[in-house]
């Protein structure tokens, strides 16, 4: 979905060079990133592309659906470029961005019983379902690839 039609604004014709180093850091992350995050990566690639920029992007591309955006427990917005383009949710975790698409059958069959409920048509949702991923949640140790902290008796 690299395409640069999916990077343009209604009525632009034209895709920038800020617009494509985006699109390309978008194309090889496969977690959640917050835009300072992305940022980040466009300046360490030796992009010069403002914050406010990416910021914009952004909000263009998951306006025009191009990029998947979830807000986290903290209140900062993350963004992906997904493997599909059909409705689905994110199970993410919350220590290292894991991210897992998955569809969810009954969540939709729930939310249509919900809305008929209570009168609502033409609805959306957006479910995400934060966690921590296994790796991340097993206990410290040489078998995790994570640190383990080592107390030393007093005196050593």
């Amino acid at each position: 979905m690299s395409d640069d039609q999916s990077l343009l604004r209604p009525g632009q014709e034209r895709s920038t060079r800020q617009k494509r180093a985006l699109a390309a850091v978008l194309d090889q992350s496969d977690q959640f990133r917050s835009a300072q995050d992305l940022h980040a990566e466009l300046r360490s690639r030796g992009e010069h592309v403002g914050l406010t920029t990416v910021y914009n992007q952004l909000r263009v591309l998951a306006d025009a659906g191009a990029v998947d955006a979830l807000r986290t427990d903290s209140g900062e917005t993350l963004y992906r470029r997904c493997a599909t383009d059909q409705h689905h949710h994110h199970l993410v975790c919350r220590v290292c961005g894991r991210t897992v698409e998955v569809e969810g059958p009954e969540v939709e069959r729930w939310a249509e019983r919900v809305a008929d409920h209570n009168g609502f048509t033409d609805i959306t949702h957006t479910i995400e379902i934060l966690g921590v991923c296994a790796p991340c949640s097993a206990p410290p140790g040489p078998m995790t690839g994570r640190a383990a902290v080592i107390a030393l008796p007093e005196g050593e």
